[in-house]
C-alpha cells in the first residue's frame, strides 16, 4: 500500500530526528513549512526548550507584500541568524523535518549561513 505525503514526510522526520539533537550549546534549527508561510525555531533538545523563533508572520515580513516565496524564506533566515547572534548562538544543526532540501528550506538555510549561522 502507497504511503501518503503526509506519511511520507514523517517517516523522513523521524529518520532524521534519530541522528540529530540540538543541545545547549550547539541547538537544533527545526523548519515548518506550510502552503503559505514558513517557521523556523531554535531549540534546546536536553532541556526541551524552544529558544527563539522567526516566522513570515513577523511584521517586519509580513509588511513586506508581492514578493515570492521563496524571498520570504531568506527573510526569515536572514532573521533568524541575527535573532541568533543577539542570544550569543554561532553554530546550529539544522533539521529540514522531512522537506526536501530546495526551494523555501534551502533559501531559508542559505540565508541564514549568510547570516552569520555556522551550520
Amino acid at each position: 500500500m502507497a504511503l501518503t505525503k503526509l506519511e511520507r514526510r514523517t517517516r523522513i522526520k523521524m529518520r532524521i530526528r534519530k541522528k540529530i539533537s540540538g543541545t545547549p550549546a550547539v541547538p537544533r534549527v527545526a523548519v515548518y513549512r506550510s502552503n503559505k508561510q514558513i517557521y523556523a525555531q531554535v531549540v534546546d533538545d536536553l532541556n526541551k526548550v524552544t529558544i527563539l523563533s522567526a516566522s513570515s508572520k513577523e511584521k517586519e515580513i509580513a509588511d513586506k507584500t508581492g514578493i515570492k516565496k521563496t524571498e520570504q524564506a531568506k527573510l526569515v533566515g536572514k532573521l533568524l541568524a541575527s535573532k541568533c547572534k543577539d542570544k550569543g548562538i554561532e553554530s546550529v544543526v539544522f533539521d529540514r523535518s522531512g522537506y526536501k532540501y530546495h526551494g523555501r528550506v534551502k533559501s531559508l538555510a542559505d540565508a541564514a549561513r549568510e547570516g552569520g549561522l555556522k551550520f
